[in-house]
């Protein structure tokens, strides 16, 4: 589904520092003649998409039932105005751009921006557009300026700033709507966005393929909010930063967030060194130290000569099992006529006066031989 996948294809996703909340949108909109819609957009709060809209809908909708439920409307009403406002403006700039370059085809216009709000109540507002994936025009908020990426959007700046009426709705949202919003979002979304989880870190290791040496594996996941801080500790002093590869951080389906750092340790420091993987976030009321316990290396000719007596035993019970049911079909064919051996035959010819039922039936030899012994005796 589109809702799901359109952030894989917008750009400039901003990572916000630790203490520090963000609204992020992300709008997009496409020539005609694609399957897409012509206008796709959404608004993320602290890596949470709160929001979706595009072209063949209505009106947005909000993806967080706690704010869907909230009477106090106003703020999204505001932002919904906005959002279809927004529309027009992008679709607009993709006409104009395109005609601009002399393009034919389908071509993309996006456009990314947000605001922060820092603990210290600091706040920051940026906004950026580009034509096909590439920079092409953005806002200075604090000088209220346009700023142009290449020539061809000299003129866009220039209608922009010449356009008051539209300069002062553009203003006004990165300068007081924005935060607004920021903070509604955060009070009607608190048990999400808000919500504090501790991490699961597991200790893994492996041969390493590229020296002698083993990799251990820090794997930590679990963990909201996305900040988070992971280390390699030597001795319990000394932060590892050379031999250690980090992985980024990476979303979980139950919008959680997971981590892995490596460390490769080489035999001799092995040897003489302890290690622990040592994690810090805002879920632990103090960091988190896993130590790493070597697993002992495993003897390889043991190791091969157990398969190999395994393998021949597999093998064998194999065998036996296609022997056994070679038997037992043969046995259960009318054409089979089992060999006599030497003791068999000579039965076979003492016994010829008797009948088939005499020899198969032990009670029948009993009866016989208690007869021949009262005529001998």
């Amino acid at each position: 589904m589109i809702r799901m996948t359109v952030l894989g294809i917008l750009c400039w996703v901003h990572a916000a520092a630790a203490g520090t909340h963000s609204l992020q949108f992300f709008g997009v909109a496409t020539s005609e003649g694609t399957e897409t819609p012509e206008y796709v957009t959404v608004d993320v709060v602290d890596d949470v998409q709160i929001s979706y809209y595009d072209s063949t809908m209505e009106k947005p909708v909000l993806l967080l039932d706690s704010m869907n439920e909230t009477v106090d409307r106003e703020v999204w009403e505001r932002r919904t105005w906005y959002i279809l406002y927004c529309q027009e403006i992008l679709k607009w700039s993709l006409r104009n751009t395109v005609q601009r370059f002399n393009h034919t085809g389908v071509h993309i216009y996006q456009r990314a921006g947000g605001c922060e709000l820092h603990d210290d109540g600091t706040k920051r507002a940026w906004s950026h557009y580009a034509y096909d994936g590439k920079d092409f025009i953005s806002l200075d908020v604090k000088t209220r300026t346009w700023v142009a990426a290449v020539s061809q959007a000299v003129f866009y700046k220039h209608q922009r700033e010449n356009d008051t009426a539209r300069q002062e709705i553009t203003f006004k949202f990165f300068e007081i709507d924005c935060f607004r919003l920021l903070e509604w979002y955060l009070q009607y979304g608190m048990e999400t966005l808000q919500r504090k989880v501790r991490p699961a870190v597991t200790l893994m290791q492996r041969k390493s393929q590229e020296s002698a040496g083993t990799d251990v594996i820090c794997h930590v996941t679990g963990f909201y909010p996305r900040e988070v801080e992971v280390n390699w500790i030597r001795d319990d002093e000394a932060v590892l930063e050379e031999g250690v590869w980090s992985g980024e951080v990476l979303p979980n389906e139950d919008r959680t967030y997971q981590l892995r750092k490596i460390l490769t340790v080489s035999p001799e420091d092995q040897k003489k060194h302890s290690y622990s993987c040592q994690v810090d976030h805002a879920s632990l009321d103090e960091k988190m130290d896993v130590k790493w316990v070597p697993e002992a290396a495993l003897n390889m000719g043991f190791v091969a000569g157990g398969v190999l007596a395994a393998l021949g035993l597999i093998i064998a019970v194999i065998i036996g099992a296609l022997i056994w049911k070679k038997r037992a079909s043969d046995a259960r064919s009318p054409d089979y006529t089992p060999a006599q051996t030497k003791e068999q035959s000579d039965a076979s010819s003492n016994s010829s006066n008797s009948t088939n039922n005499d020899r198969c039936d032990p009670i029948a030899e009993k009866l016989m031989t208690q007869e021949e012994n009262k005529r001998l005796g």
